[in-house]
């Protein structure tokens, strides 16, 4: 029964409660919201500087209170039978997300289906509020910047927690310790490859719509946005939780 899928969600191989999806959502994107230029103080004439915040800060916490808002609405009054179609509709979706996400990471994986889960949803969001008129939070370089650097600082802790700290250093000397260097240059690697590709797509993009738009505004953009904003947006999320999936992947194993 999908009810019994959805309670089992609420605790990990790891041992500590996964709880709501809400919560992991809120709390990773507070996480984000926190790696970007937080505030940049502007002199506002002669008198006293005033806090400016950058626009992806802003458009950031606005999709915080959007996926917030709907993780409310689905997972108030859940129960154990005769569960409602609001239930349904938000077990589905967990489910959905959880297999999705087991498939690339394997079962060894599975404690860190949350977060995958979120950085999905919030590149997702992200990408598609362009739709709405408003520039993308990751068209922003530290939005991206933000993401790599936690998703990388999770995988280490994946490699880590599942090889102990001497298991994890051994594991720079694999397969021979000539290759020790290059190894330890994969942790600045990775991260950086992670923030470059979502930020270059995204930006590129961003200025093609934007030249489409300027050149040709009515009807001719519309077949474009479907393609940019919908459908690489979306591969984009796919991408970024593929490549962190199989990072995961990789320091988890023996």
């Amino acid at each position: 029964m999908i009810s019994n899928r959805f309670r089992a969600l609420r605790s990990s191989k790891m041992g500590r409660p996964c709880g709501r999806p809400g919560a992991f959502v809120y709390l990773f994107l507070c996480l984000i919201s926190g790696g970007f230029r937080f505030g940049i103080f502007r002199r506002a004439g002669p008198v006293a500087a005033r806090p400016h915040f950058a626009e992806s800060t802003v458009i950031t916490w606005v999709i915080m209170a959007i996926l917030l808002v709907l993780c409310i609405f689905l997972t108030r009054g859940l129960k154990v039978k005769n569960v409602s179609k609001r239930q349904l509709v938000a077990e589905s979706i967990v489910g959905w997300l959880e297999k999705f996400v087991i498939g690339m990471t394997g079962e060894e994986g599975k404690a860190f289906v949350p977060y995958l889960c979120s950085v999905l949803l919030y590149i997702g969001f992200a990408n598609l509020i362009g739709l709405c008129g408003v520039k993308p939070p990751t068209k922003d370089l530290n939005v991206t910047a933000a993401l790599a650097v936690m998703s990388i600082v999770l995988v280490q802790y994946a490699g880590i927690h599942r090889k102990g700290f001497k298991g994890w250093l051994k594991s720079f000397t694999q397969p021979m310790a000539i290759v020790t260097p290059i190894n330890i240059l994969e942790l600045f690697i990775k991260p950086l490859s992670l923030c470059m590709r979502l930020f270059g797509n995204v930006l590129g993009a961003f200025v093609i719509m934007e030249l489409l738009k300027s050149l040709i505004p009515v009807v001719l953009p519309v077949p474009f946005s479907f393609y940019f904003d919908i459908f690489d947006g979306l591969i984009q999320a796919y991408v970024f939780v593929f490549l962190t999936s199989l990072y995961i992947k990789e320091a988890v194993e023996e």
